[in-house]
C-alpha cells in the first residue's frame, strides 16, 4: 500500500535509536509520526549496533507512523542503514542533508529494490529529505522536481545556521527566506507543504510555540520535534481551532447559498468572500475531517 495522503503530518518526533526507553516513550507521545534516529543522536561507534535495535523497535505496537532517519548520503553508513531498516514495519525514510536530485534518485532506486526484496508494494516506503545546507537550498527546485517518490520536504535550521554562519534568534528572522523558498518550491512541484524545523530550546515553550506559528504563517503543514513536550503544542498550532472550523463552515454555507442565486462574491461579517477564500475555508474543513477520522 502506498503512503496515505489523508493522514495528518503535523508532528514528527525524533527519538534516539540507541535509547530503547526514549524510543518507547516517543512512540506513545501523541505525534503523527516518530523518527527513529541513526544520524546525529547516535555516536559513530554505535551506529552499526543501533540498526538492529531499530528493527526491533519497529516491531512494537504503536499508534503512529514510524520513520528512520538514516545517515546522510555521503557517509559510509547510509547504504547499509537502508539495507538494515527497510521492511514491512517501516513507514518511511528521512534523508538528512539532501543536496541534489541525484542523491534522491539513488536512494529512491535502493528503496524500490528493497521493496521488491521484501514483497512490498512499489512506492510504499515514504522518503522525506531534509533541506539543511546551502547546497541543498541552492538545488531546491531540482530536488523537488526529481521525479522521485517524495511527497514533502523537511527543513533543518540547526545545520543551516552552522553552514551559513547565521544567528538563530527567537524571532527567527534569518529563516524567513529559506522557509519561503521551501514552500514555493514545494508548491511548484505539486508536493505537500513542507515540515518546519526543530527548536533546540526544549524548556522554552514560548519560543517553540512562536516558531511553530512562524512556520504555520509561512505555509508549512507541521513541525519536527525533539522532545515529547513539544508534540502537543505543535499539534495544536497545526490543527484548525474550533473558531476557525466554525468560521469556515459559515463561509462555505453562505457562499453556496449566494452561488445558487448566481453570485460569486459576497460580504460576510464585514469580509469580502470570493472563490479563493472559499477554497481556503474548504481546506480548513478537509483538514478538520482528516484529524477527526
Amino acid at each position: 500500500m502506498t503512503p496515505n495522503p489523508s493522514l495528518p503530518s503535523r508532528t514528527y518526533l525524533f527519538a534516539p535509536g540507541n535509547h530503547p526507553r526514549k524510543v518507547e516513550k516517543c512512540l506513545t507521545a501523541g505525534a503523527d509520526a516518530v523518527v527513529l534516529d541513526l544520524e546525529d543522536a547516535v555516536a559513530n561507534d554505535e551506529k552499526v549496533a543501533t540498526r538492529d535495535a531499530l528493527v526491533e523497535a519497529l516491531k512494537q505496537p504503536r499508534p503512529c507512523r514510524a520513520y528512520v532517519r538514516v545517515n546522510s548520503f555521503e557517509t559510509p553508513w547510509c547504504f547499509d542503514d537502508l539495507l538494515s531498516v527497510v521492511g514491512p514495519r517501516l513507514d518511511g525514510i528521512v534523508l538528512p542533508k539532501t543536496e541534489s536530485a541525484a542523491q534522491l534518485i539513488a536512494v529512491d532506486w535502493v528503496l524500490s529494490q528493497l521493496e521488491s526484496r521484501h514483497e512490498l508494494a512499489p512506492g510504499s516506503t515514504d522518503l522525506m529529505p531534509i533541506i539543511e545546507t546551502a547546497k541543498g537550498l541552492d538545488q531546491i527546485n531540482e530536488i523537488c522536481q526529481a521525479g522521485t517518490r517524495i511527497r514533502r520536504l523537511a527543513f533543518g535550521a540547526g545545520d543551516l545556521h552552522l553552514d551559513l554562519n547565521l544567528r538563530w534568534e527567537p524571532d527567527e528572522r534569518a529563516l524567513a527566506d529559506t522557509r519561503a523558498r521551501l514552500v514555493l518550491a514545494s508548491r511548484v512541484a505539486e508536493l505537500e507543504p513542507p515540515i518546519d524545523t526543530v527548536v533546540l530550546q526544549i524548556k522554552d515553550h514560548d519560543r517553540f510555540e512562536l516558531s511553530a506559528r512562524n512556520g504555520l504563517e509561512m505555509g508549512f503543514q507541521g513541525k519536527l520535534c525533539i522532545h515529547p513536550d513539544q508534540v502537543a503544542p505543535a499539534n495544536r498550532v497545526f490543527s484548525p481551532s474550533e473558531a476557525e472550523i466554525a468560521h469556515a463552515r459559515k463561509v462555505v454555507a453562505a457562499f453556496e447559498a449566494a452561488e445558487a442565486e448566481g453570485s460569486a462574491s459576497i460580504q460576510l461579517d464585514g469580509y469580502f468572500i470570493d472563490y479563493p477564500i472559499v477554497y481556503k475555508a474548504q481546506r480548513v474543513l478537509s483538514l478538520a475531517e482528516r484529524l477527526e477520522a
